[in-house]
């Protein structure tokens, strides 16, 4: 046995004890930071269980709002179809709202105001749930229109927009938290690598002061070199010993490198340089290098040119012996793919500890980025539905919701053409009806533009009108003239979705994009979806504007109803109003005309006077014949005499002097009014009495016209080119606006107020309208009106009529006069005793039967009666009816306000021989009696 030199055997006890102290403290060192790593983790663990959970609530809250959601679209769903089918998400959603409600309670345990929130939008859900169910009920029983009438009560949008407010609180409050919980995870982060770092550094100081220690210590141990040689012997076998356990390190190497040649992890190192040092069969297999390809060049040919900086950030991490954690990146592969990798990056030492390079893992995650990114285009697709459902629900009419539906597509689908086309099946065609705003200048190109019309080809648009969805993923192969239209602008694939309401195809919603193979399945199904929702919107907005259209017509209906009641009120009130009249003018007209006739003394201003009332009374009777004009049209044809404009302006000018002269006055205005008469004037065919009510009531509305006076032109003149002659209404007044002049000879239409009944003008123009004549109206505001009447010359120079030969020649007659009007009864007594006959009234209708009755039994009877035929209790038809029975050759005249109404309407009774109008002219009274006795007498 070796023995060892004491004191060389000290020094080596008094160095190996300063290294087993300094290691024990380092070794305690590395504990304590061991136990501060571990606590660091756990509370990284809950910190990132905490975010777990915030993550959880959210998505929760997303499904408690999609399925509130869900049941409201299948809610609008059946009461526009009122297709159950529609309902079963309607039903799926009660039990979804119930489920996501107890899973919030239960995450949401440990946050009172959260809890309160939730209860709040538990009950809000459950009663736009009642909401829901009380409209589908009324769908169910009493119709679409009952439900609708719930919708448009707003209920259950608001229902919905408070749940969606407190789910955006909800979701505000534990995005707050979500932050703070990530800050508290990040603060864990870098406590744990802060205390490793700072472990490591302690841990290689504890060891630097051994090794100096250790140094201190060399001189003693060259004391104890003597003891070490006698150690040969057993340093030799130590060192068999050792080799036999190199040996099985050797097998257990053997093992690892297997390990690392059959993983399916790409497995390589690199020295400092970036150089690659060593490549498995993994690495081959995923990049496409073999080792010979791969060794000894740059590990830089793997990256990417816009990641070029990772690799010399990771040689400088590992130069300085930090560690690099698990990240995610892409390579190339050798034929220039490039593959998403997790790549592990560690570093590689040398027996005295130094790196020297580094040894990186390499493993593709290229299926699940490619499931990541399925995932979350689907999500976006989902908001992307909802956003496009959220806008066109808010809009009424088509055009927006497709303009809507468009944009969003361009814009974030995206696609490079959209349009929607609606289906015509008589004309089998489809017609562009919206393009997008990205989309108008490929349209112009392709001729699709809006209205355009486009043919249904045998594919394509032929299987999408019968309710199916048609995906081109290149129409460029595609043979027929629809896809190839789009292959000329570009485009290399398409998708067209039916717009299918209750089975029925009303539209096409066409995508497109400059790529080959473009829309994956998912967009596809997207388009679909987003279709039908356009349909829904596209065929809710035609109910609603349908139900708008008949409310309108329902309601111009009522108000044409209601205007023809009461313009037959005012008719039939217009009628009785006639009679009445007629009988008080009658006495004037018959004196008045007498007087013309029997007073030849008469001085030329009573004799001017006299025919003044003359004419007004006829223009009254006329006017009062046409009120019947109100419920009754006017007789087709109408006697036009010869009129001499001039007489007729003069006699308009002294008819009105009160409007424009005295009442003007008094208002404090002066109207000057000015006469400006052509000579020679030829006379025209006319009424003359309608032309003189046109001319005033043209006078009449200059005078409003003018509420500071000025002048007031009447003129005549005669154009020969033309052949006519024109009478103006000129006037200095405020005038009116090219809309008022356009619409002013409308009925009714009046710029007057309450003041006006809007038939003056109008009137003007009826009247010209019967007598084949012009009307043209000049104005401008401030500018004052000029209204001009156009009339036609006759051919042949106008012809008075003439007066009847037998007007005078009536031999002297007893005549009965029957009329309850004692006015009228003693004016016809007196004109006809002035012309020689004997006359006796009776004032009723009875009277005048006892009256005739009593006279033929005394031997003496009446050969004419005239009779009146409204009267109380017995009326003229009665009247005749008796006479006539009694004697039948006696004549009956029935004088009446209704004559020329019952004349026209077929209405003379049977009995009477003639019908006179009141007021009652002697010329046709003399020449009714004249025919009747030449009647009987042949």
């Amino acid at each position: 046995m070796i023995r060892l030199d004491p004191g060389a055997d000290t020094e080596l006890t008094s160095t190996e004890r300063k290294v087993r102290l300094g290691f024990t403290f380092a070794l305690a060192c590395l504990a304590v930071i061991g136990v501060v790593s571990y606590l660091s983790v756990v509370r990284l663990k809950e910190n990132a269980a905490w975010v777990e959970h915030t993550h959880e609530v959210l998505s929760s809250l997303e499904l408690l709002l999609a399925a509130a959601t869900d049941s409201e679209t299948a809610e609008r769903g059946y009461v526009i179809t009122g297709d159950q089918s529609y309902l079963e998400p309607y039903r799926q959603a009660a039990a979804v709202v119930d489920g996501q409600t107890r899973h919030l309670r239960e995450l949401t345990a440990d946050n009172r105001a959260q809890q309160q929130r939730l209860d709040s939008v538990a009950a809000l859900v459950n009663d736009r749930l009642a909401n829901l169910r009380a409209v589908i009920e009324l769908r169910q029983d009493q119709g679409f229109a009952a439900a609708q009438g719930e919708i448009l009560t707003g209920k259950g949008k608001q229902f919905h927009d408070r749940i969606r407010r407190l789910i955006d609180q909800m979701k505000s409050t534990e995005t707050s938290l979500l932050k703070e919980r990530e800050q508290r995870a990040n603060r864990s982060s870098n406590i744990v690598q802060t205390v490793t770092i700072g472990g490591g550094v302690l841990a290689c100081g504890l060891v630097g002061l051994a090794l100096f220690a250790i140094r201190r210590d060399f001189a003693g141990r060259a004391r104890a070199d003597r003891a070490l040689r006698d150690a040969k012997d057993q340093l030799e076998l130590r060192v068999r010993q050792r080799t036999a356990e190199l040996e099985k390190a050797g097998e257990t190497n053997a093992r690892l490198a297997s390990i690392i040649e059959s993983s399916d992890d790409a497995i390589a190192s690199k020295n400092l340089e970036g150089i690659i040092t060593s490549w498995n069969p993994g690495a081959e297999r995923l990049l496409g290098y073999t080792a010979q390809e791969a060794l000894g060049k740059p590990m830089a040919m793997l990256i990417p040119p816009e990641r070029s900086s990772e690799e010399p950030a990771i040689l400088a991490r590992i130069a300085r012996g930090e560690t690099t954690d698990q990240f995610e990146t892409v390579r190339i592969a050798k034929d220039g793919r490039k593959i998403d990798v997790a790549v592990t990056i560690s570093p590689i030492r040398d027996s005295q500890g130094r790196i020297i390079g580094a040894s990186k893992i390499a493993r593709d995650i290229t299926d699940r980025k490619l499931a990541q990114s399925k995932v979350q285009a689907q999500l976006a697709r989902l908001h992307l539905l909802h956003q496009i459902t959220r806008a066109i629900g808010e809009r009424q009419d088509i055009q927006s919701i497709f303009q809507v539906v468009i944009r969003t597509l361009e814009e974030h689908l995206p696609v490079d053409f959209c349009c929607i086309c609606l289906y015509d099946p008589a004309e089998n065609c489809v017609i562009v009806t919206s393009v997008g705003l990205h989309s108008e200048a490929l349209a112009m190109e392709l001729a699709m533009s809006a209205q355009a019309r486009i043919e249904i080809d045998q594919n394509g648009l032929s299987q999408c009108v019968q309710g199916r969805l048609v995906y081109e993923p290149d129409i460029t192969q595609v043979p027929f003239p629809f896809p190839q239209r789009l292959a000329r602008g570009a485009l290399r694939s398409m998708v067209a979705a039916p717009l299918l309401v209750e089975s029925k195809v009303f539209g096409v919603l066409i995508a497109a994009r400059q790529q080959a193979h473009s829309f994956s399945s998912g967009e596809c199904e997207f388009l679909r979806q987003a279709s039908e929702h356009v349909a829904l919107a596209a065929h809710q907005v035609q109910l609603y504007s349908a139900l708008q259209q008949a409310y309108e017509d329902l309601r111009q209906t009522q108000k044409a109803v209601m205007q023809q009641e009461r313009l037959l009120a005012l008719g039939q009130m217009a009628s009785g109003i006639a009679h009445d009249i007629n009988n008080a003018i009658s006495p004037v007209s018959l004196y008045t005309e007498s007087l013309l006739e029997q007073e030849p003394g008469l001085s030329p201003r009573a004799r001017g006077q006299l025919e003044t009332i003359q004419r007004a009374i006829d223009d009254v009777a006329q006017t009062v014949a046409r009120m019947r004009e109100f419920y009754r049209q006017r007789e087709a044809q109408m006697t036009l005499l010869p009129v001499d404009m001039n007489a007729i302006v003069q006699q308009v000018v002294d008819l009105t002097r009160a409007r424009w002269s005295d009442m003007a006055q008094q208002r404090g205005i002066a109207i000057e009014m000015r006469t400006e008469l052509a000579p020679d004037l030829p006379s025209i065919m006319g009424a003359d009495n309608e032309i003189r009510e046109a001319l005033t009531n043209l006078i009449f509305n200059a005078v409003d016209a003018m509420p500071n006076g000025g002048p007031l032109i009447l003129r005549t003149r005669l154009t020969q080119e033309r052949g006519v002659v024109q009478v103006e209404v000129i006037d200095a007044g405020i005038g009116m606006g090219e809309d008022t002049r356009r619409r002013c000879l409308e009925p009714f239409f009046t710029t007057k107020g309450e003041r006006g009944t809007g038939l003056g003008l109008a009137t003007v123009y009826g009247t010209m309208q019967r007598h084949s004549a012009d009307c043209e109206i000049e104005s401008a505001l401030g500018k004052g009106t000029t209204v001009r009447l156009s009339f036609a010359i006759p051919a042949t120079p106008a012809v008075g009529a003439a007066v009847s030969a037998t007007a005078s020649a009536v031999p002297p007659q007893r005549i009965l006069v029957v009329d309850d009007d004692p006015l009228v009864l003693k004016s016809l007594r007196d004109t006809l005793e002035a012309d020689g006959h004997g006359v006796t009234t009776a004032d009723g209708g009875q009277a005048g039967i006892d009256a005739f009755l009593a006279a033929r039994a005394q031997g003496n009877p009446f050969p004419v009666v005239i009779t009146d035929l409204g009267m109380p209790y017995v009326d003229g038809r009665k009247v005749s009816n008796a006479v006539k029975t009694a004697a039948p050759e006696t004549i009956l005249l029935m004088l009446t306000g209704w004559g020329q109404r019952l004349v026209a309407d077929g209405d003379v009774p049977p009995h009477v021989d003639r019908v006179l109008s009141k007021p009652p002219k002697l010329r046709e009274l003399r020449e009714a009696l004249a025919r009747c006795l030449d009647a009987r007498a042949a």
